[in-house]
């Protein structure tokens, strides 16, 4: 089968033969014709090549491509058979006819390049010979862009960029075609430039070889040079026009020079010979000596001396302007070079244009006569090399020519295309690997783009813009210097206050900012590479402030400029919170990479390098260990280090100082620039330059330092006083190989040379001495040296001054020679050498700096820049995204979050809004990574402004904030980042508290917030917000109507009530402080750091009531939240604050005249913290010992709050009783309750000195007795170590001591750690020493002054109390003794239902409330009508303050009062009663335990003595004063339970000395106490109680009578019952007591009587002394009883001698003769005598009465005999009126408390304190 491309081939064939016959030059059809023809003649011969193989690739491509390239050779073809030709060859290439892999591809290819860019044809008329040209366009891209384009060569491919430059460059072609060459070129750029991976660097030496052939040109598009050159050209026939632009002529207006390539057309007679090789258009890379040398390299300008070799050192632009780099020729330039061509132009650009004649092109070499030179490429091995990167370099220099806007051939239109073409190049290439190119880069193009920032077109602008992207993008490592100059540019144009400068140039201008922002860690390098680098401006921080300031509108109205500004501040934002993103979620990633890193020994160097150098990991450590990922291992290699940083990636610290020494230099350089002394001066001060000074150190700064003044280094250098230094100044320079002129050039660019001889002289002279050593002395002597160079300056003024040049022709080479004749130590110098300097000088001036303008000024500062872009100094740090996140957030966040604070305010457009509240969050995100206070509390700040909360006055507030959506966003806002990162806040928490309460005053807090725990609510609850009562609006009536008469329509509005409008208003702020969720900054503040806990903490204490700011629910609410927000850190952290809140505490309670409803919160929230802290061991302790601050509260406030207490205190029993194990804890909570409970006064130790000194003295109640007792405090209540602290701190200050404030400050009471061992000690050695001030033993009442109670309290008390007695778990040896007496306060408080305190509370009724009134109201008058409900409204409309006295019952109901206090008082006497029945078996229990305890050293005894004082005396005289109740139920079941007690079983256990005080110390006061007219009303019911207290006293006289007896003191017991006796006979005023007490009488008479305690053997009737007393006593009262009783009893008159028998009773006893009665708690019975009746005989001494001595306090019971020297207690009966008819008795009795007044107790003295501590008891 016949292969399908054959065909292809031959119907191409067909058509274009058919095409050419058609035309009319073949009219005749003779085949002699078509023979002669050389066209169809090689079709004719193709066909019979193509009938004879089956496929195409039998033959060489060139083969049937030949006969359809000659057509388009051709000149004699018309367009459209050359367009015919052109189509075949397309679509030969389209359908891949040619295979790329023939050998003979490569020729066929290159043929076809030749044949397309030398298209020839007859012009028809202009459409369609533009038809034919898009042809051609269409083969060329064709050519290039498939697969075999890769055969073309370098010269090819330059031929075909040509020749689409020159159509599209062509103005009079159609725009049609014009486009279609920019979209060809577009392509081809696009392939080339995307294809420089595959091509190398080539040596040096080829590239010269290759390069010079390569020229392409820019000429050919300016219509009028050319007109004159073609008419020189010669012309061939047949009207074919040439024009080196392909213009038209306006001679021959119908024709077209269709010779692209501008050259001049091939001789017939060469293209006629069929014999030529196909090949011979195409030029052989190598190149043979006829090319080179005959063909004149006519694009090449000899003069211009650029070279590759000079490429690394871009030295100076040639005459004409800009460098042309070309090739090194191999030989010297033919002699016929640029200056023999008379239509050379000279252009700018240097790339010339010239005529016809000299037009050829590169491909073709042509002499002056058009004869073109070509050469045949033989098939012997000589192959054609594919294109490389010399064509695409020289394809990058002509595009960089044509955006040189210097150059006056470059149109608008072609520098736009440059640009275009060049944007295309670098987004399909990466340019920096090419030395060759990046030198193009560096220099021109770099040059060319800031030239045209300047232009006003603003296509060109923002293109150029365009490229310098795509530059810095990805060459800045190279480009140093430039990027600086661009970044200036910028500034320039964005700051700009020119009128002219379109806005959108600024626009343009900040969109390439923001741009170039996002390149990752682009703005890190700006950072490291300028702001940290001594001699660059500090872009970074310029720009930022730049972008800042120009993100604040100065209209006010934000346009596009101000947003893209806060877009790139926050694009470094979005950049660093990124980087803080992904090393979060990285961390844990990271660290287990580290630790296995360390493990293999490879991490450990860098992890000691980096904590060496303090870097914080955060920072550093992440990307120093990505730098392998970062760089690739050569990159690593080749990474250069900047002089000034110690290692490649320099930390925080090492950034700081070299901030902090650039400043320091440019302050030096500044004063430097005004007087040289005083800059180097201020440097050695600062230490950055030595003192003494060094020469070399000065010389090499003045070298470095671009910023110095070249006229004042002149001086400074030159200075006569320091000619060392122009020395080291000199040496600083490499003079070293250079020519004398250039190294003078080197030299006096340094510096401007001063005007004086004599000092030029000098610095020439030490020039010439320096070089002219370091180069071998090449002259003869140093004079000459210096000669030459003088000559040298002479000459550049010659030839560049224009003063010099007005009056004198410059000087010629020769005059310059013959000047310097003879001058080189006589001889001549070198003449070719004086030449070249000659020529150097002439073409280029050397500059003095600062004297030039304008364009030299402007070459002298590009030629600086890249000089220092060459040297260390241009060595630019690329850098890891993320490293020195922290330093640029540091600089950035002040003006950002001020640029986007503005933008938030001033903006009403969502997006935006919502843009800047990313932009906080962001910069709170990085604050919080990198823990910086300062920047987070600022943004808290700046947001709580925007929430106008705290602007908005709180009658408006709802509607305001729910109406501003901006206002609640930014709420949101400031909440979700409290709560996400309240970590770091600081400052900012006072605002947030701020907030929260103009939220909670505008009652718009979520209801959990406002509702706290109350103890007295019957649900728990009370809310901090009062109710309004809607008739206190606290206006009259008459008010309000001139309120609305005087307010206009819209007021008036707003005092119907409120609008819908202001409901929803009111709804959306609700629901948005629902969604803000304040109250998670409560419960989450359990994972706050404790500094941020413990700032907020500070923040919510601040809040204090004063006239202006907070009033008393603010900091009410702000102490709920304190509270809670310690219960939410209770578990690990309330140590840490717990000090904090209890001084807060203590100022609002014990500081508080009055009570109000702060007090009130602030001790149900003490009470509170105490519940919950409990059961925390550690701190336990301390939340009791705070307790104690409720006991230093005044009286007065503190009974106001006493419910509160009562309540609270039950709960806390309830829930902690367990938790309670120190006797001073137990004190404080029994002193507690007795205070609110029974209206106690605290103990006066708790009291603030200060404050009740003055106040309260009066008040001290007599049983603290402290006048007499000065050492009253010390034994108040045992715990001594407290105590004496409390009597310290009355006197003097206490030191602070480790846990607490200070104590003087504050009115503490300190018990601090210290405190608690000191108190332990003796608590433990100690029986409870508790003993409270002192009591009256004697007395059924404890003495205490009760004030007011409450009565709800009361009985809430008692129940707290019942929980603890009733639990058996809960009495401990700690708390026994207290509970004990706690129940007999209650019992005297509850006496009578509390009837004595009625009448003293009334007064106290409403004063508070008032008081509050009177104080909010005065602060807060200036608001309008709405705030009256936040004064005296409020006020009335609550609880009244809460002070419970008792109100209801008073008023109302007395009846229910009743029953309650009634309860109460028969609730304490179950108690006493189980307590006393329990005892026994309590203390037997705790006696057992602690046998096991062995280590406990207090020892507690279980026997009955201990019981007695501290258990069961007690209970009985509570019991006892129940029975002096005025209520009758309350009495007689009290009688019930004291007969049961004394009754009791347990009780027989006790001794004679327990029952003689049990008689003392319950019974005779019970019988004093009924004595009195208790209850009046009950006169039936008093009777009844008498008797049946009489009955009591003699079953427990009779049933307890053996033991008795055995006492000392009986006689005096007896006789104080029969004085009851004769009391109660005359108490009653009916007959009940008349009979019922004889009847008593008798019974126990007769019981003593057969007991035989009346009979005494002794006597001589047989009766004992007491028989006789007794009767004396009896007769008083009951005469006639003798005789009932013992009608046979005769009663013997003699008195027996007293004196006589006290002797004899003493004597056996082997006691001392003093008289002695001992009182009952001062002997056990082992030491009372056994024979009862001779003790009472002995109690009658005759000596005379002794005035009674102290009575000891304590004595110790387990003593033994009390010393000798401690008397025995005798008392004198005193005077009573009980003592009526009893005739005077010398008989001492004991001290019957019966007769002293419960009331008033006698001072008693204390004793001297026993001599052992232990076991002290009442």
């Amino acid at each position: 089968m016949v292969d399908k491309n054959i065909y292809i081939v031959q119907g191409e064939i067909s058509t274009v033969v058919g095409a050419i016959k058609r035309n009319s030059r073949w009219n005749t059809h003779t085949p002699l014709d078509e023979e002669q023809d050389p066209l169809l003649n090689s079709f004719g011969n193709l066909k019979d090549i193509l009938n004879t193989i089956k496929e195409l690739s039998d033959v060489e491509p060139n083969i049937f491509l030949r006969p359809f390239l000659e057509v388009v050779r051709s000149e004699d073809t018309t367009g459209p058979i050359t367009g015919l030709a052109l189509t075949s060859v397309n679509k030969f290439l389209s359908h891949g006819l040619i295979d790329a892999s023939h050998e003979a591809a490569a020729e066929a290819i290159e043929n076809m390049a030749d044949a397309v860019t030398h298209a020839r044809f007859v012009g028809t008329d202009p459409a369609s010979d533009e038809v034919v040209l898009m042809k051609i366009l269409q083969v060329l891209r064709t050519l290039l862009l498939t697969p075999v384009g890769a055969h073309l060569t370098n010269e090819s491919v330059c031929e075909i960029m040509q020749s689409c430059f020159r159509i599209c460059f062509e103005m009079r072609l159609s725009e049609l075609l014009r486009k279609t060459a920019e979209h060809t070129l577009v392509d081809m750029v696009q392939l080339l430039f995307s294809r420089l991976p595959q091509f190398k660097e080539e040596a040096k030496s080829y590239v010269g070889a290759n390069m010079k052939k390569l020229k392409m040109r820019a000429g050919g598009m300016s219509e009028s040079s050319k007109w004159k050159k073609q008419k020189r050209s010669p012309r061939p026939p047949r009207h074919m026009v040439r024009s080196s632009s392909g213009q038209m002529e306006p001679s021959q207006p119908s024709t077209l020079n269709n010779n692209l390539s501008g050259g001049v057309p091939f001789m017939e007679e060469g293209l006629s010979n069929p014999s030529l090789p196909v090949s011979d258009s195409s030029a052989s890379s190598i190149c043979s000596p006829t090319a080179t040398d005959s063909g004149l390299d006519t694009c090449s300008k000899t003069t211009s001396r650029e070279d590759l070799s000079d490429l690394d050192q871009c030295s100076s632009a040639s005459t004409a302007g800009a460098a042309i780099f070309e090739g090194q020729q191999a030989e010297p330039a033919p002699s016929a070079s640029v200056e023999s061509i008379p239509e050379v132009l000279e252009d700018k650009d240097s790339i010339t244009e010239q005529s016809d004649s000299a037009s050829v092109h590169d491909m073709d070499y042509v002499n002056p006569r058009g004869v073109r030179f070509t050469q045949s490429t033989q098939r012997d091995g000589a192959s054609l090399i594919p294109y490389g990167l010399p064509c695409l370099r020289e394809l990058f220099r002509f595009l960089i020519s044509l955006t040189n806007p210097h150059d006056r051939h470059n149109t608008d239109a072609m520098m736009h295309m440059g640009l275009q073409l060049l944007t295309v190049a670098l987004e399909s290439a990466h340019i920096p690997n090419y030395q060759s190119l990046l030198v193009l880069v560096k220099d021109e193009l770099c040059r060319h783009l800031f030239q045209l920032l300047s232009v006003d077109r603003m296509n060109l602008y923002a293109s150029s813009i365009r490229v310098c992207f795509l530059l810095f993008e990805s060459m800045r490592v190279h480009l140093k210097f430039q990027l600086e100059m661009y970044l200036k540019k910028l500034i320039d144009i964005i700051t700009s206050e020119n009128i002219k400068m379109p806005y959108e140039m600024k626009e343009v201008a900040l969109e390439a900012l923001v741009q170039l922002w996002r390149i990752p860690s682009f703005v890190t390098e700006l950072y490291i590479n300028y702001d940290c680098d001594f001699y660059c401006s500090n872009l970074f921080e310029d720009l930022t402030k730049l972008l800042s300031k120009n993100a604040f509108p100065v209209s006010g109205q934000l346009y596009t400029t101000h947003l893209l500004s806060l877009e790139a501040l926050l694009t470094v934002i979005d950049s660093i919170e990124a980087h803080c993103q992904a090393r979060v979620l990285s961390s844990i990633a990271q660290q287990d990479q580290a630790e296995t890193a360390l493990a293999d020994g490879e991490g450990a160097a860098k992890a000691e390098t980096d904590s060496a150098a303090g870097i914080s990991t955060d920072n550093f450590t992440p990307h120093r260990c990505s730098l392998g990922k970062f760089f690739s291992p050569a990159e690593k290699r080749s990474l250069k280090k900047p002089q000034r940083f110690l290692s490649c990636l320099p930390d925080s610290h090492e950034l700081m100082e070299i901030r902090t020494k650039k400043k320091l230099l440019i302050t030096g350089t500044e004063q430097f620039n005004q007087k040289p002394k005083k800059g180097i001066q201020f440097l050695q001060e600062k230490g950055l330059l030595s003192s003494p000074i060094d020469n070399n150190q000065v010389a090499q700064w003045l070298r470095e330092n671009p910023r110095l003044d070249k006229k004042m280094i002149g001086e400074y250098v030159s200075d006569r006083k320091n000619p060392e230094l122009l020395d080291s100044f000199v040496n600083t320079f490499t003079f070293q190989g250079l020519r004398i002129d250039e190294a003078l050039r080197l030299y006096l660019e340094a510096f401007r040379l001063p005007g004086e001889a004599p000092v030029i002289q000098r610095l020439l002279e030490t020039f010439t001495d320096n070089w002219h050593k370091v180069n071998g002395f090449p002259f003869m002597s140093n004079d000459a040296g210096f000669a030459l160079a003088y000559a040298v300056i002479m000459l550049n003024t010659d030839q560049h001054n224009h003063n010099v040049r007005k009056q004198n022709i410059p000087m010629t080479v020769e005059q310059f020679k013959k000047n310097l004749k003879g001058v080189n130590g006589n001889k001549d110098f070198d003449q070719d050498m004086l030449e070249d300097i000659y020529n150097a000088i002439k073409n280029e001036e050397i500059v003095m700096p600062d004297e030039q303008t304008g364009l030299v000024k402007e070459n002298y500062v590009w030629s600086v820049l890249l000089h220092r872009g060459a040297s260390s100094e241009g060595v630019f740090l690329h850098l890891p995204p993320g490293s020195y996140d922290n330093d640029l957030f540091t600089m950035t966040w002040g003006p950002t979050i001020a640029a986007l604070s503005y933008v938030f305010d001033k903006s009403l457009d969502d997006v935006i809004i919502q843009k800047a509240i990313t932009g906080f969050r962001k910069c709170a995100m990085i604050a919080a990574h990198y823990g910086f206070n300062d920047v987070f509390d600022n943004l808290i700040i700046s947001l709580c402004k925007f929430t106008t909360l705290s602007s908005e006055s709180v009658e408006n507030l709802p509607t305001v904030f729910g109406s501003n959506s901006k206002a609640q966003t930014a709420a949101k806002t400031v909440f979700d980042l409290a709560h996400r990162h309240g970590n770091i806040l600081r400052e900012g928490w006072k605002n947030i508290v701020d907030s929260l309460l103009q939220l909670f005053r505008a009652e718009l807090l979520p209801k959990a917030m406002v509702e706290v725990e109350d103890f007295v609510e019957p649900n728990g609850k009370i809310s901090l917000q009062r109710e309004e009562t809607p008739s206190n609006r606290g206006e009259s009536a008459v008010l309000s109507v001139f309120n609305w008469l005087t307010l206009s329509g819209a007021e008036q509005s707003g005092l119907r009530g409120p609008s819908t409008e202001n409901q929803e208003a009111k709804q959306a702020a609700v629901h948005c402080i629902k969604q803000c969720d304040p109250e998670k900054l409560i419960t989450e503040s359990k994972f706050l750091k404790l500094e941020s806990l413990q700032e907020l903490m500070k923040a919510l204490i601040s809040v204090t009531p004063d006239e202006e700011t907070y009033d008393e629910e603010d900091a009410a609410f702000c102490l709920e939240m304190l509270l809670r927000i310690v219960l939410e850190n209770r578990r690990d952290r309330v140590s840490c604050v717990w000090q904090t809140v209890r001084d807060h505490l203590c100022q609002l309670c014990v500081h508080a005249n009055e009570s109000c409803f702060l007090v009130e919160r602030a001790v149900v929230g003490l009470l509170r913290l105490a519940i919950r802290l409990l059961r925390r061991e550690d701190i336990s302790s301390q939340v009791l010992l705070s307790l104690r601050l409720l006991l230093m509260m005044k009286p007065h406030v503190l009974s106001r709050v006493s419910r509160e207490v009562a309540y609270g205190l039950h709960e806390l029993l309830k829930t902690n009783a367990a938790n309670i194990h120190c006797t001073d804890d137990w004190y404080t909570l029994f002193s507690l309750l007795e205070c609110i409970g029974a209206g106690v006064k605290p103990p006066v130790a708790f009291q603030l000195t200060s404050a009740t000194a003055d106040t309260d003295t009066g008040a001290q109640s007599d049983s603290e007795l402290s006048s007499h007792h000065p050492s009253e405090v010390s034994l108040d209540r045992g715990y001594t170590s407290d105590s004496e602290v409390y009597t310290e701190h009355s006197k003097t200050r206490i030191p602070r001591s480790a846990t607490d404030v200070d104590v003087a400050s504050s009115g503490w009471l300190v018990v601090g750690k210290d405190d608690f061992e000191i108190s332990k000690t003796p608590t433990v050695g100690s029986k409870a020493q508790l003993n409270h001030p002192l009591v009256n033993q004697y007395s059924l009442t404890l003495g205490q002054d009760l004030g007011q109670h409450d009565t709800k309290s009361l009985i809430k008390c008692v129940e707290t109390l019942s929980f603890i007695v009733r639990d058996a778990a809960h009495v401990t040896p700690d708390n026994f003794e207290l509970c004990v007496r706690a129940i007999r306060v209650f019992v005297e408080a509850s006496l009578n239902g509390g009837y004595r305190n009625h009448d003293k509370k009334k007064s106290h009724k409403y004063d508070t409330s008032k008081s509050r009134m009177r104080k909010k109201a005065g602060g807060r008058e200036k608001d309008s009508g709405g705030s009256v409900r936040r004064s005296s409204s409020r006020t009335f409309s609550q609880r009244p303050s809460r002070s419970y006295s008792d109100d209801e019952e008073d008023e109302g109901v007395p009846a229910s009062y009743h029953t309650v206090s009634l309860q109460v008082s028969q609730d304490l006497l179950d108690l006493m009663h189980t307590l006393h029945t329990r005892a026994a078996s309590i203390y037997n229990s705790w006696a057992e335990e602690q046998c096991h305890l062995e280590a406990s050293s207090r020892k507690i005894e279980a026997d009955s003595q201990t019981l007695w004082t501290s258990c069961w005396c007690p209970l009985l005289q509570g019991i006892a004063w129940l029975c002096c109740d005025a209520r009758r139920p309350v009495r007689m079941q009290a009688l019930t339970y004291l007969q049961r007690a004394l009754l009791v079983h347990d009780l027989q256990t006790l001794d004679a000395i327990e029952w003689e005080s049990c008689f003392n110390k319950v019974l005779f006061p019970l019988l004093t106490k009924l004595l009195d007219n208790i209850s009046p009303a009950d006169v039936g019911g008093m009777e009844e109680t008498r008797m049946r207290a009489c009955t009591l006293l003699s079953k427990v006289f009779l049933q307890h009578l053996s033991p008795l007896l055995s006492l000392p003191t009986f006689a005096a017991l007896w006789l104080t019952i029969l004085d009851f006796m004769d009391k109660y006979m005359h108490a009653g005023s009916s007959d009940l007591l008349l009979e019922a007490i004889p009847e008593s009488l008798k019974n126990m008479l007769l019981v003593m009587d057969t007991a035989g305690i009346f009979h005494s053997a002794d006597s001589r009737t047989g009766y004992s002394d007491l028989w006789e007393i007794t009767w004396e006593r009896i007769v008083c009262f009951l005469p006639l009883l003798r005789e009932e009783l013992f009608k046979q009893t005769i009663i013997p008159d003699a008195v027996p001698n007293p004196q006589a028998e006290s002797v004899q009773l003493t004597t056996p006893a082997g006691r001392p003769p003093s008289p002695q009665v001992s009182p009952p708690p001062m002997q056990t019975p082992a030491q009372a005598p056994v024979n009862s009746t001779v003790a009472q005989s002995s109690s009658r001494p005759a000596s005379p009465l002794e005035p009674p001595p102290a009575m000891p306090l304590t004595t110790s019971p387990v003593q033994g005999p009390s010393p000798l020297g401690q008397s025995p207690l005798i008392l004198q009966p005193l005077a009573s009126p009980l003592q009526v008819g009893v005739p005077p008795m010398s008989l001492p009795i004991i001290l019957n408390p019966a007769l002293i007044e419960a009331t008033s107790p006698v001072p008693l003295l204390p004793a001297p304190r026993s001599t052992t501590p232990s076991d002290e008891v009442q």
